[in-house]
């Protein structure tokens, strides 16, 4: 039998949650109400700084990657908007019809990408640029995507920039920082009440000696400067191998400055491999922060779940479709933790007792619980083999054939 069309087995881990004071219908609803971004990009021909395989059938224009989009929401019932990058998506600005077709196809418009990393002129950074002029560019973008998230109804600004210095001596790096925590000022004061401007951080790459926004504390400062709908976005792959991110989480939880995520995962560094593909123990570890953090010390912030990947080698639609799996699956884990036994051995210092209540629910499958709540929202309990089944890759595979190669994307 297929794992994720067990209902007997769905049944035996609600009845245990149950039996550990876990409500079954709280952990059904939870299941249901988590909603992933994807990215508009993740659709389209990607590849690394070396070049690009082509794949029959990757998206070209944005209708046909919110087709792609809309069509994993399908079938998985949790993710219900589309990230998107202005300069590849919108570089002629808001567009009714893309936002009418989203909604047609029962998806919407999500965060809004600033493209402040290819122009020429960003060569020596963009918001930290020394010339006011082609800082002033980079701000104005940043002005103009935020018209855009106005026209299509997206609350979330997501800014990630590429800015810092290659050599030890090439500029100042306090007066960097002022320039950027300003430009991000006049940012922040265009925006409206209701939307969040998401700092992103990463510790290297494209520049080798530091990067302007270079871990969490960086970003959490200059966010604290930008004002108060400022909050950190963490992206899984922006860590050093070994960090503890799940801390982090906790810790920006705690401050009120955890403002969303960019999932992947990473061997190396910020390698966009599908999330959970070289760590889903990590995965499970900061759901089970979140959640403590709802669950034990009542604090629910917005958080806006994204996935942020663009592996070149395996197929569009069925990575992000396996990556949607894995972060329910990985979330309904985490709402398995006894944590009242786990409070017990904490409180007396029982480290065997408290480590094997968390691997508990880690080592519980929880493909039929996820394939359960599918089957009750209508939908197929194995997303991915209804996929494969659909005919929508031949589809669009033959739709899409015989053109140019090429697309916006990582290349």
């Amino acid at each position: 039998m297929n794992a994720y069309e067990n209902k007997t087995q769905a049944q035996t881990i609600l009845d245990k949650a149950q039996a550990c004071g876990i409500s079954a219908e709280k952990i059904i609803d939870e299941l249901k109400s988590l909603h992933i971004e994807v990215p508009s990009w993740a659709f389209a021909e990607t590849g690394t700084r070396f070049g690009k395989f082509y794949q029959k059938g990757a998206a070209a224009t944005i209708e046909e990657k919110i087709a792609d989009a809309a069509m994993v929401h399908k079938l998985t019932g949790i993710c219900p908007s589309v990230a998107v990058h202005v300069l590849w998506d919108f570089p002629k600005g808001a567009n009714a019809k893309v936002v009418k077709y989203a909604e047609k196809l029962g998806v919407r418009i999500g965060a809004i990408n600033p493209n402040i990393f290819q122009d020429q002129n960003y060569k020596f950074g963009s918001l930290t640029n020394k010339d006011e002029k082609i800082r002033q560019q980079a701000i104005k973008h940043c002005l103009e995507s935020i018209r855009i998230a106005k026209d299509v109804g997206s609350k979330v600004l997501s800014i990630w920039l590429a800015d810092g210095t290659n050599f030890p001596g090439q500029e100042d790096v306090i007066d960097r920082r002022n320039r950027l925590a300003d430009s991000l000022k006049q940012i922040h004061k265009a925006m409206p009440k209701d939307m969040m401007m998401a700092i992103e951080y990463k510790p290297f790459e494209p520049a080798s000696y530091f990067t302007d926004v270079a871990d969490w504390g960086m970003s959490y400062l200059l966010s604290k400067k930008a004002g108060p709908q400022a909050k950190v976005l963490v992206d899984i792959g922006h860590h050093y191998t070994s960090q503890n991110i799940e801390q982090i989480v906790a810790w920006l939880i705690e401050e009120n400055m955890l403002g969303g995520f960019h999932f992947n995962d990473r061997r190396y560094a910020d390698d966009d491999l599908t999330t959970g593909s070289i760590d889903p123990y990590q995965m499970f570890r900061i759901f089970h922060e979140i959640i403590t953090a709802k669950q034990v010390r009542r604090k629910n912030p917005p958080i806006a779940y994204m996935v942020d990947e663009s592996h070149g080698i395996k197929p569009k639609l069925e990575e992000m479709i396996q990556s949607i799996d894995t972060i329910h699956q990985s979330y309904a884990k985490a709402l398995l933790v006894d944590r009242k036994t786990l409070r017990d051995a904490q409180a007396q210092n029982d480290v065997i007792r408290a480590e094997e209540t968390l691997r508990d629910a880690y080592l519980t499958d929880t493909r039929p619980l996820i394939g359960y709540v599918r089957s009750s929202m209508g939908l197929e309990p194995d997303a991915l083999e209804a996929y494969r089944k659909s005919g929508y890759q031949k589809k669009i595979e033959k739709e899409r054939g015989g053109r140019k190669k090429g697309g916006d994307g990582y290349a």
